[in-house]
């Protein structure tokens, strides 16, 4: 039962991802083609509550669904027990989450 929970749970984190990553390559595409500095850059995601949001729910979608699919090929293509891809996966989960949201905290100023 743990398997399919998880495989629905990577599966979800994916379906919420893709808007979000399609939106953060536009703002990318946006922000070199209008040649805007980093300083302005900065300035606007400070200024934008909606970004402090978008971004730390963007880094804990990724900080789930990241480990979960590096455990299913430790499992699989790794021929690790599932004890041990579980622990590794759960390491992976803590280091994601807090250095993402670290990067969220620095950029924003620790708004939101």
């Amino acid at each position: 039962m743990l398997e399919v929970r998880l495989y629905v749970l990577q599966r979800l984190t994916a379906a919420i991802m893709a808007p979000m990553v399609i939106v953060h390559l536009a703002t990318i595409l946006y922000a070199t083609r209008a040649e805007l500095t980093a300083a302005s850059i900065l300035a606007r995601v400070q200024s934008s509550p909606w970004l402090v949001v978008f971004y730390t729910a963007f880094v804990v979608m990724v900080a789930i669904h990241a480990p979960l699919g590096l455990r299913k090929i430790l499992i699989e293509w790794g021929r690790l027990r599932m004890s041990a891809a579980n622990m590794i996966s759960l390491v992976l989960f803590v280091v994601f989450l807090g250095m993402g949201l670290r990067g969220v905290w620095a950029l924003t100023g620790g708004a939101g």
